[in-house]
């Protein structure tokens, strides 16, 4: 049998395990929720965390730092101080999201761009002003918590479905044009998870069909992820079949979501 090729060896190599402890690890949205677990399961495994939003209150372990990440300023002080504290930056959790209006054309420009700001300029900002830095030292990871919604879409907020689209499509393309140069990006895409954010639903709403996960659950789900390098981090398995179904039958696959919008008129 003939030797691989070069090409050929790269499909089925394994890719090297990613080890936290050590590692300077920066959470936005840490006060609460995925955040939260992020940083509690991440000081658990030895790494060197900051934590950082709005208030700064409910951070309870790791360097808190309070951040708008919808200001550029901040999110560029947060960088800068937490690297001048613990050195560069190893991984970057960009996590801090909001849920916006329910609706879409009825809502003002502003509403539009509360969402925009959060959901997806956050991770433009962060990526502005650490993408430099470690493409320059040869590497370093990015991980940006999206939602299964951007792969599918979230029935009644139209905002939210749009942003979290824009945020996998972000990620994919900073892995296309750097991953040969040492950047390494992953993107989480969770269903329902036990928050505030599905706090003023039934079980979740349409998002929680599947059930819902407690916060901690989609942290391990993390940790095994960036261990594994996984671009797609899916806590919940249904969510990988769905967008098989999607991309095999776009149409079939919107007449279905048709369907489920019935059962949810409320949109949530």
């Amino acid at each position: 049998m003939p030797p691989s090729t070069p090409k050929e060896q790269d499909c089925y190599e394994t890719p090297s395990l990613v080890k936290l402890e050590g590692k300077h690890v920066v959470v936005t949205g840490a006060a609460s929720g995925i955040g939260a677990s992020l940083v509690e399961r991440f000081t658990k495994e030895g790494a060197v965390v900051v934590g950082a939003d709005l208030a700064t209150t409910n951070i309870s372990c790791g360097d808190a730092v309070a951040c708008n990440v919808a200001s550029d300023d901040q999110v560029r002080d947060l960088i800068d101080g937490a690297e001048s504290r613990n050195g560069p930056i190893d991984l970057f959790c960009s996590n801090a999201g909001i849920l916006g209006g329910f609706g879409a054309v009825e809502l003002s420009d502003d509403d539009w761009q509360q969402v925009i700001d959060v959901n997806l300029m956050a991770h433009v900002r962060a990526a502005r002003h650490l993408v430099p830095r470690m493409l320059e030292r040869g590497g370093g990871y990015l991980l940006q918590t999206a939602s299964a919604a951007g792969l599918l879409t979230q029935i009644g907020l139209a905002p939210y479905s749009v942003t979290k689209h824009g945020a996998i499509a972000f990620a994919e393309w900073l892995s296309i044009t750097y991953g040969d140069r040492g950047l390494k990006v992953s993107v989480l895409c969770p269903q329902a998870v036990r928050t505030g954010m599905t706090a003023g639903t039934d079980d979740g709403g349409v998002a929680g069909v599947d059930g819902m996960l407690e916060p901690d659950v989609v942290a391990d789900s993390v940790v095994n992820g960036l261990a594994h390098e996984q671009f797609l981090i899916l806590p919940h398995a249904e969510v990988a079949e769905y967008f098989k179904r999607k991309a095999n039958d776009y149409d079939r696959w919107i007449r279905g979501m048709r369907r489920l919008q019935s059962h949810f008129p409320n949109g949530a």
